[in-house]
């Protein structure tokens, strides 16, 4: 009798448990570029707008760590797309060696679908056509049968074409001409709300401020005037920073600073509200998505470093700007309770090599395009031959004839490529693209290196570095690309409609952001999806 009433105990606490929701309205579908664990948490106690608020009323996640190697730009905006890592969706770096002309080039090349309106740099991302997994936009697209609205802006093509897939629309800077652009793949003509938006020529209208400090100076941590930083585009190493990098009128100099500038998170903000209002996102029961990638956070990152003051304020205007974007979506969709919001990143970043070495930490620069000329002669005095060597991050590509003819062995060279590299004082292990299978996984640093392998793109030998060895072609600034958790811990925000707030301390993998809108969105997960929907942040309603 006692397991009957049990039995039905159970079942009336099934059917008390509400019906799932239709989907939200709006989702609104936030990245921020190199936004890495540590970097938020060192600054969350001064966010208090919009990305403050994000982290104290949604699900919070600060540690989601990416499960490859490479942790770059368009790799980590592709898994947050697709909830699949690159040996699946293909895109394992920004850029990529063209194995038939030898050529360096961006991973979202494409040369069939040129900008739409201005000039194509001729091996410059352009189209989702490499991408080799169906995205969240995709399957939203294909869920609605083409009645959801899907619109993705970033100032980097590689952040906006993974967000808006081969179905949604792509749009980013073109730092040319200073203005947001598409390519033939998304469209055929210009719609009119981003020809009117465009007319504000708010990039131009940047070149004759200054970047100054949005708090009193005493509020920032560590010294402004940094030695180890460069004097980047023009700006000065200390604030105000100008925006004119030299110039008498905007041009693309100018452009390159402001996108460096916190100027840039309020573009993006002005071309979002002109985007939910153009194309009239969350105005029916249709689910859409509205992605928005903050690049800006990583050209300061890039230029300064993890721990600068420039770093810190940009982080203080996103706050703002972010509250201003959430505010906007919110009246498009009709209120709060018809949006839902998620927040990640697509990678953290190391610190200037200097910097880290001044305070006694074992860091140092490693030239890349130094390492390719000494391998590149290691190999011709092992075979008598010519190699060329590419090494880009922890991909090293061999090429020349005697290796395409068959003249020598390309496995001994490969071998031999990964022996050398094994042996550097930078360089924890390396392994040959033929044993990458089956080496020994003693340290745990194959598998992430597995992850982001696509043999299409990837390079013949991969390496991995020692934690705090910045791998780079430039000789000043920081870089990213390894799997250390200064690089690869990310924070992820889900909020709004269906989701249940807290702080969630678990690590998880941001292949599980996609499965998770897909659930909040009522929809099937993206095809090949590796991760899963985060169960204890939804409520069921």
């Amino acid at each position: 009798m006692s397991r009957v009433l049990a039995a039905l105990a159970a079942l009336a606490a099934l059917f008390a448990l509400p019906a799932s929701a239709k989907a939200p309205k709006l989702t609104l579908f936030i990245s921020v570029d190199a936004l890495g664990s540590d970097l938020l948490l060192r600054n969350r106690p001064r966010l208090t707008g919009g990305l403050g608020q994000l982290l104290d009323r949604g699900a919070f996640y600060p540690y989601a760590r990416y499960a490859y190697a490479e942790t770059r730009t368009a790799p980590g905006h592709a898994t947050l797309a697709t909830g699949a890592n690159p040996w699946r969706h293909g895109i394992v770096d920004n850029d990529v060696q063209d194995r038939t002309t030898g050529q360096r080039v961006q991973v979202y090349m494409d040369p069939a679908h040129p900008l739409l309106d201005g000039t194509t740099e001729p091996t410059s991302d352009t189209s989702p056509e490499n991408l080799m997994a169906e995205t969240l936009a995709d399957r939203l697209r294909v869920s609605t049968q083409g009645r959801g609205k899907v619109v993705a802006l970033s100032f980097k093509a590689r952040a906006a074409i993974p967000l808006a897939g081969r179905l949604g629309q792509a749009w980013w800077f073109d730092g040319v001409e200073g203005k947001m652009v598409t390519s033939t793949w998304y469209a055929k003509a210009v719609p009119a709300w981003m020809q009117a938006f465009n007319a504000r020529k708010l990039a131009d209208e940047g070149f004759s401020k200054t970047w100054e400090l949005l708090r009193p100076r005493a509020e920032y941590v560590g010294e402004d005037d940094r030695a180890t930083e460069p004097d980047a585009y023009g700006m000065g190493r200390t604030f105000p920073h100008s925006l004119r990098n030299g110039l008498t009128a905007p041009g693309p100099q100018s452009y390159k600073a402001f996108a460096v500038s916190p100027r840039s998170h309020d573009l993006l903000v002005q071309a979002a509200k002109a985007a939910l209002e153009g194309e009239g996102l969350g105005k029916d029961d249709v689910p859409d998505i509205l992605a928005v990638s903050f690049s800006g956070t990583d050209e300061v990152f890039h230029a300064f470093g993890p721990y600068s003051w420039e770093i810190q304020d940009s982080l203080l205007r996103l706050d703002q700007a972010m509250g201003e974007l959430i505010a906007a979506a919110e009246r498009a969709a009709g209120g709060r309770a018809n949006l839902l919001i998620a927040l990640s990143a697509d990678h953290g970043g190391a610190e200037i090599p200097e910097a880290w070495a001044q305070m006694g930490v074992p860091a140092r620069r490693i030239n890349s395009v130094e390492m390719s000329k000494t391998l590149a002669a290691e190999l011709r005095t092992t075979f008598g031959v010519d190699v060329t060597v590419a090494m880009l991050d922890l991909d090293v590509y061999l090429g020349g004839k005697a290796l395409e003819s068959g003249q020598v062995d390309g496995a001994a060279v490969r071998r031999a490529a990964a022996a050398w590299l094994a042996k550097q004082p930078f360089s924890v292990m390396a392994v040959a693209r033929d044993d990458l299978d089956t080496v020994p996984d003693t340290g745990g640093l194959v598998e992430p290196l597995r992850r982001g392998y696509y043999p299409q793109r990837s390079g013949d030998v991969l390496f991995m570095a020692k934690p705090f060895q910045v791998v780079t072609d430039y000789p000043r600034g920081s870089n990213h690309g390894v799997p250390y958790s200064y690089e690869s811990q990310v924070p992820v925000v889900f909020a709004g409609r269906g989701v249940k707030p807290g702080l969630y301390p678990q690590e998880i993998d941001p292949v599980d952001v996609a499965p998770t809108l897909s659930a909040l969105l009522e929809m099937g997960m993206p095809a090949s999806a590796e991760g899963k929907p985060r169960a204890e942040a939804l409520t069921g309603k």
